[in-house]
């Protein structure tokens, strides 16, 4: 336990590097870089290529925006389309943000043997089995937050005749 405590505790401290440093969380940094690797590019094509869902993505973007990290176009090809492209300010923000802790995590496992790769896989398999996660939606992107939860309703209170 106390080694999933410290990997969760890794990605917590990341994200809140990320944050704290450049303004940004992890989505957000994936959807900048996605958006600046494919550009001029559709909002579609942006959530499907870092496994977002649409209204994810959509909300990202809108923070983007107002941050002036990235401009909206109306598409050449078809006026009711729009494409994405980051801006300058997005270009500084991405040449200074620091990597993904992913992006790092991927770089120190490729450099594993084979082995030692299916070893770790076959073993963090067996672990979520055992913590009955085989089941959970696992997003490619490693963040954490807090866990919002609906507040209980009101009591209805009968109206008075």
């Amino acid at each position: 336990m106390a080694a999933i405590r410290k990997i969760i505790r890794a990605v917590d401290l990341h994200s809140r590097q990320l944050v704290g440093g450049h303004g940004l969380t992890g989505p957000q940094l994936v959807v900048l870089k996605e958006v600046a690797r494919s550009g001029p590019v559709a909002p579609s094509s942006v959530a499907r290529n870092v496994h977002l869902s649409q209204a994810t993505v959509t909300g990202i973007l809108q923070r983007l925006e107002r941050r002036e990290l990235i401009g909206r176009a109306p598409s050449p090809s078809d006026r009711r389309s729009v494409l994405i492209t980051t801006t300058e300010a997005g270009n500084v923000l991405l040449r200074d943000s620091p990597s993904l802790l992913q992006e790092r995590f991927r770089s120190a496992l490729s450099k594993l043997q084979p082995w030692e790769q299916l070893q770790m896989l076959s073993t963090l398999q067996r672990v979520a089995s055992l913590m009955d996660a085989e089941q959970l939606d696992a997003s490619p992107h490693l963040t954490t937050g807090d866990i919002v939860t609906d507040p209980p309703a009101a009591p209805r209170v009968p109206a008075s005749p």
